[in-house]
């Protein structure tokens, strides 16, 4: 058969079954961009700069918008997959959300005025943690999908982590709350005082919980990459 007879039967194959997209190159996408979103968020809380906050908020969240955009655009076209379309559809979603929670975290914290402490630094780097895993548990399904279970379980482990430390933050916080009240009862305080200490209050929980919720995110994405490995190993 000559070259060009080949190529004529190639091109005939590839219309009545077209090649299978790259998903699993589509998914390393998301968490290589995931992990660099996550590396800033760190530095975020570790030096509380305007200027990450915003380039998470306003230039990596985007990005992360358009390759999930992308993603479910070939998905919803490919002829086949190499996995289930739902777990295809669930890794994409979940990643993006986890990108998702780093950018309202950032918003939050401007809108209630909240500055990073040691808690918020705390669990960024969980989450981060856990980004790491969850990139190298992608990386690798496609070629040992076993040896990526382990992955899931560091996943798992930088959620709990996460949740270890918000009950620690969210004890710290009612102490405060305790000791402020005790302070006005005792006449060491004004009406005003008590006011803009619970809208402080209000306000550095509310961020404890949602980057708490961001580790949650993170479970579910963990879950799926678990669920993947089941299907195909």
């Amino acid at each position: 058969m000559t070259t060009e007879s080949k190529s004529v039967v190639t091109r005939m194959v590839e219309r009545v079954l077209p090649r299978m997209p790259d998903f699993y190159g589509l998914m390393n996408d998301q968490c290589d961009l995931l992990v660099t979103a996550m590396e800033e968020f760190v530095e975020y809380m570790h030096s509380g700069d305007p200027a990450k906050g915003a380039h998470i908020a306003d230039v990596l969240e985007k990005q992360g918008d358009v390759l999930k955009r992308r993603n479910m655009v070939v998905l919803g076209d490919a002829f086949a997959t190499p996995m289930d379309r739902e777990e295809i559809y669930r890794a994409i979603e979940g990643i993006d959300h986890v990108l998702n929670y780093a950018k309202t975290t950032v918003r939050e914290m401007e809108a209630f005025e909240v500055a990073p402490d040691s808690y918020t630094l705390e669990m960024a780097v969980h989450l981060k943690e856990g980004a790491d895993a969850l990139q190298a548990g992608f990386r690798k399904i496609s070629t040992a999908p076993t040896e990526a279970e382990a992955d899931t379980q560091a996943v798992r482990k930088a959620e709990r982590q996460i949740e270890k430390t918000y009950r620690r933050a969210i004890a710290e916080l009612l102490k405060a709350e305790d000791h402020h009240a005790k302070l006005m009862s005792d006449g060491g305080g004004t009406g005003s005082d008590a006011l803009r200490c619970m809208t402080k209050t209000m306000g550095r929980r509310e961020v404890y919980r949602h980057i708490s919720n961001g580790g949650d995110r993170l479970a579910r994405a963990g879950q799926t990459l678990h669920d993947i490995i089941v299907k195909i190993a």
